[in-house]
């Protein structure tokens, strides 16, 4: 997994960015096929940083904005929104292959093998 961070308008130093990887790594628990994480910090209004993540995973995409007091605020909001896209999505995959009715004939519950 390829984790870049970028900041415009300023810089963050090595601690915080020590710290805001850790946070991105963690998103992998979530949804284990992700290919690139991709974090945006705008620092041109300090007071409230706008950030934008990226997330690129098993050929789709998924993006999260935030913007709060602090950056961290920002980077935790944001991260939450992640992981709920995220688990909504591997949700979403395993329902349908739990749903699709690839069921062997005489499997328990498989209605057709049951008579009349």
């Amino acid at each position: 997994m390829q984790i870049n961070i970028s900041t415009r308008h300023g810089h963050i130093s090595d601690t915080t960015h020590e710290k805001i990887t850790e946070k991105l790594e963690k998103l992998s628990r979530f949804f284990d096929r992700i290919s690139s994480i991709e974090l945006t910090i705008d620092l041109e209004r300090r007071e409230s940083p706008v950030v934008d993540l990226n997330v690129t995973a098993k050929q789709k995409e998924f993006v999260a904005s935030s913007q709060a007091g602090e950056l961290m605020i920002s980077i935790d909001e944001a991260v939450n929104k992640m992981e709920q896209q995220l688990r909504k999505y591997k949700e979403k995959v395993q329902d349908r292959y739990r749903n699709s009715g690839h069921r062997l004939p005489g499997a328990v519950g498989d209605l057709r093998s049951e008579a009349p």
